[in-house]
């Protein structure tokens, strides 16, 4: 577990600053991240990686010559914002485009997606680079759906490669797709992973056995099995992803053996040799070993191992020199130091001209109503941690209750410069989304900022107003996350809130009521689904009979926001 922190809340975000401030000859910090502190020239294609703290040297130790342009640092295990996305992708842009490389994950995808278009809008061609290379994660049938993990490291390599190398956007992004298609990683968890300032483990393995399919932001095993020697992993982990090899794939070889954290390696050295064995008794030639720590998962006690199948134009990307804090190769030749002063600091939402004294008294209102949903966010963090970590990655309770903590100050600042009830939710929003990250962050940011929209800085409010915004707020979230009612998610309880709210012909406080009951049995309904999107997709059937911590979380926000409305 981590024992050397101050605040575990400010944990990532000091960890970032110390890295930076290590290597000040290859790093320089932005907000959201880090760029690099070296010179790149004009009409270079900008690599940026990223995705949760936790995973060093992932993403952050690979910022350098020959390797990635920028890192976008979340939260522990949680994407980060598409705000904190978008300031690195700035810092790194040099006039030929920016490719955003992170694995596949739901909060991931939506808050990059929504940076890169933001970055498009203003006319920078940006591109989202997805690596799915978890073959416990789905089926051969089913690639795009496959999460990444230890794969970040030779797509990104080989990508940032071909972008030092002077290709266009166009070739380089068909660099990743050859890269991407032709790696393929499988891995194992002993014991689960403890995030900075608790007390337990995210998920426990029973001694002698193993997690078989772990994520890297906590997720256990698809399955357990027996341990055994580590002659009998090595043979499970090659036999399993030599059936999974792409099509013509060669015979050359780049074997990634990693460590997730905590296991020696020592360790690492003695299953290589068993792996190396297996390798050469399949016929295959093993090109430039990997035996080290590359994407962890804290303190997780496990490896995966990883293989990339070459061709002739992934080797030489592969073999080009790099110079990064964790990862170097060769040598890049004489660099210049960058002296561009970047912002470290977010953009603010500001208040153009105060509301109406109408839309003041509905913004009170709002921020007593975040108020209050913080506090039970708070007082809820742990259960909904730990309705996450049984199928999930365990951070939904501390995402929210982080996204509420930066939601009702937000709000109280632009409330108190008499902003309407549009500006302080949009204010709530963008700081609830930058500060939770992840599917959570991006979804209830969009909510927010629907449900202001409707309110409007001029009008009072009405009863039918509400339920126009509660409705606006359920489009959003649909529109942004693509789920549907019995896919296991929020929507399976905010859809029958607002059902409920739309098809009242009571007083608002009795129908809100109502439709608080609606969203419970909603959320309770859960419990007998399979999750069908998101993080806990891979382990679909652990999360049958537990309820969607999402959906649980709606209904707690719900039921404190009818505390003000009654």
């Amino acid at each position: 577990m981590t024992r050397v922190l101050n605040n575990p809340d400010d944990f990532p975000a000091q960890a970032v600053a110390g890295l930076a401030s290590a290597f000040p000859d290859h790093l320089k910090p932005v907000f959201g991240g880090v760029a690099r502190a070296t010179a790149t020239r004009q009409g270079k294609v900008a690599l940026v990686v990223g995705g949760g703290s936790g995973h060093y040297p992932a993403f952050a130790g690979w910022v350098g010559q020959g390797f990635a342009d920028g890192a976008v640092c979340g939260n522990i295990f949680s994407s980060p914002s598409g705000a904190q996305a978008y300031s690195v992708c700035k810092a790194a842009d040099r006039g030929a485009g920016v490719l955003i490389g992170f694995g596949n994950y739901a909060g991931d995808v939506l808050q990059f997606g929504q940076a890169a278009e933001r970055l498009k809008a203003e006319g920078i061609d940006t591109r989202c680079l997805l690596v799915t290379d978890d073959i416990a994660s789905a089926g051969p049938d089913e690639l795009p759906k496959r999460r990444g993990i230890a794969g970040d490291l030779p797509t990104f390599k080989v990508t940032g490669a071909a972008c030092e190398a002077g290709m266009s956007i166009d070739e380089v992004e068909e660099v990743f797709n050859r890269v991407n298609h032709r790696t393929r990683s499988f891995g194992v968890a002993f014991q689960g992973c403890t995030l900075p300032g608790a007390d337990e483990p995210l998920f426990k393995v029973t001694e002698g056995r193993m997690g078989v399919g772990m994520g890297i932001h906590g997720e256990p095993g698809i399955h357990d099995a027996d341990l055994g020697t580590a002659d009998e992993l090595a043979e499970m982990l090659v036999d399993g992803l030599l059936a999974d090899r792409p099509e013509d794939a060669g015979t050359r070889v780049v074997p990634i053996v990693n460590g997730l954290g905590d296991t020696k390696y020592e360790e690492l050295f003695v299953i290589w040799n068993d792996i190396r064995r297996r390798l050469v008794e399949a016929g295959l030639e093993v090109v430039d070993p990997q035996v080290g720590e590359f994407v962890t998962s804290l303190d997780m006690a496990g490896l995966s191992l990883t293989l990339l199948w070459l061709d002739d134009v992934i080797e030489p990307l592969w073999l080009a020199p790099c110079d990064t804090p964790a990862y170097r190769r060769g040598a890049v030749g004489a660099v210049e130091l960058d002296t561009t002063e970047l912002s470290q600091q977010a953009e603010a939402v500001a208040v153009e001209r105060p509301g109406s004294p109408a839309s003041q008294e509905v913004a009170s209102t709002a921020v007593g109503a975040l108020d209050l949903i913080y506090d039970v966010l708070l007082e809820r963090q742990d259960e909904l941690g730990r309705l996450d970590s049984i199928a999930g990655d365990g951070d939904h309770g501390i995402g929210m209750s982080r996204g509420s903590t930066a939601g009702v100050a937000a709000a109280k600042a632009v409330a108190a410069q008499g902003a309407g009830a549009s500006t302080t939710l949009a204010a709530a929003g963008a700081a609830w989304s930058e500060q939770a990250g992840g599917t959570s962050g991006a979804l209830w940011g969009a909510a927010l900022t629907a449900f202001g929209t409707v309110l409007g800085d001029e009008e009072g409010c009405r009863p039918g107003l509400v339920v126009e915004a509660a409705a606006a707020a359920l489009d959003a979230v649909k529109r942004l996350g693509g789920a549907k009612r019995g896919d296991k998610t929020m929507i399976d309880a905010m859809e029958p809130f607002v059902e409920t709210l739309q098809g009242s012909t009571a007083d608002l406080p009795t129908a809100w009521g109502a439709a608080v009951l609606a969203a419970e049995a909603g959320a309770r309904s859960t419990a007998e689904i399979v999750a069908k999107l998101g993080r806990s997709r891979p382990l679909g059937e652990k999360s049958l009979g537990t309820p969607d911590p999402g959906a649980i979380s709606f209904v707690d926000v719900v039921r404190a926001v009818g505390s003000v409305i009654g």
